[in-house]
């Protein structure tokens, strides 16, 4: 059946679908270190890590971060970039596995049973280990919360403040966190393109803590920005239209969800200023056909998968100007609705590392030549 996170949003829309080659200039071949699987032969799908292995599989990801005047570099101040289906997700286990004092989890699902039975051992070596999952998705949670309960972890529903509470982030020993686009929902792992950003900058780590413990407690907070956060519901809209605004010569966009007119006009308005914009999205059930006829007639290139059981757009990201000097990515757990930007709990973060952006058009490229094409 179609993921809970996708019903939690749409109705059922009689497929329209349309199929065209459309050959963009500026797309880089994909580097597949999936095992087991072959190139794609058909439009709206792409190779991807054979169920099982998600955490068996090498990680591909991608170091470093450069920081503005006044940040923190240097070792302590690196990002690792982790690119989901190819990576797995033993990035996350590891760091559950080596928790020394606390392990702070926000995550709007939460369904794997390894990181669950990770998360028991931590306690029982003496980590504390709280978690926040959303309180409107107890189909998807109850599971979870009811084993960290029996288990001494603390486990709270979200509050009611947020409409969902969407971000999904981990934090070990108030030292790292794990941004992700991704849920800790294992039976989407082989499929989902997702990134996960490892961010150990110390400012942006205090400011996750502050909101974490404010949230927990379901306690009002202006969340701090840190060096580079970008939250919702206080100043996602502005930072990621600033992304968006700020393109001189190209934009590549991975989204979910086309689901809010201002996102689009800017992207519209992008194209028409010269902008070379690509969009690789999700459009299950034609939901966002008529939107996506819109901005093709615009000029923006677009590129879509629409199968819940097949490789799925799962990511949200805009890369801007790759290649200049300009050049910068917003990854995060927001999708372009007015929901998320303006009443969910939502992280994510704006990076200017020429080697995470370098992974990221690594992987955009075959997606977007993979997908079916408008226009």
């Amino acid at each position: 059946m179609p993921r809970p996170e996708v019903l939690s949003r749409t109705r059922l829309f009689t497929a329209l679908i349309a199929v065209a080659a459309l050959g963009v200039a500026g797309c880089t071949p994909r580097i597949s270190i999936s095992i087991g699987t072959k190139p794609p032969k058909t439009a709206g799908s792409r190779p991807r890590q054979a169920a099982g292995q998600s955490s068996a599989v090498p990680h591909h990801s991608h170091g470093g971060k450069h920081r503005k005047q006044g940040n923190s570099g240097g070792a302590s101040g690196q990002d690792q970039l982790v690119i989901e289906p190819d990576a797995g997700f033993s990035t996350v286990y590891n760091m559950i596995s080596h928790a020394k004092r606390s392990i702070d989890i926000t995550m709007f699902q939460f369904a794997d049973t390894t990181a669950e039975h990770d998360l028991a051992a931590a306690v029982r070596r003496g980590v504390q280990v709280r978690v926040i999952l959303d309180r409107q998705e107890t189909r998807v949670d109850s599971a979870a919360y009811n084993y960290f309960k029996s288990r001494g972890i603390k486990v709270a529903w979200s509050w009611s403040k947020f409409t969902y509470t969407h971000q999904k982030t981990l934090t070990f020993d108030n030292k790292t966190s794990i941004i992700q686009t991704a849920n800790l929902t294992s039976e989407y792992y082989p499929t989902s393109l997702d990134f996960l950003v490892v961010d150990h900058d110390k400012a942006d780590v205090a400011a996750i803590v502050k909101v974490f413990n404010a949230d927990f407690a379901h306690r009002a907070i202006t969340p701090p920005d840190g060096a580079d956060l970008v939250w919702s519901p206080t100043d996602s809209q502005r930072q990621i239209l600033a992304v968006i605004n700020g393109a001189r010569k190209s934009l590549r966009i991975y989204s979910e969800e086309m689901a809010y007119s201002t996102v689009v006009d800017d992207l519209i308005a992008a194209a028409r200023r010269g902008v070379d914009v690509l969009v690789c999205g999700e459009n299950l059930y034609g939901e966002y056909t008529s939107t996506f006829e819109k901005m093709a007639r615009a000029g923006v290139h677009i590129s879509y998968y629409s199968s819940w059981s097949g490789f799925y757009i799962h990511g949200k990201m805009v890369l801007a100007d790759y290649g200049t000097k300009h050049a910068r990515a917003f990854i995060g757990s927001e999708n372009f609705s007015y929901t998320s930007l303006n009443e969910n709990r939502e992280l994510g973060l704006i990076l200017s590392s020429p080697s995470v952006m370098s992974g990221i058009v690594s992987v955009f490229g075959q997606d977007f030549a993979h997908g079916h094409h408008v226009g």
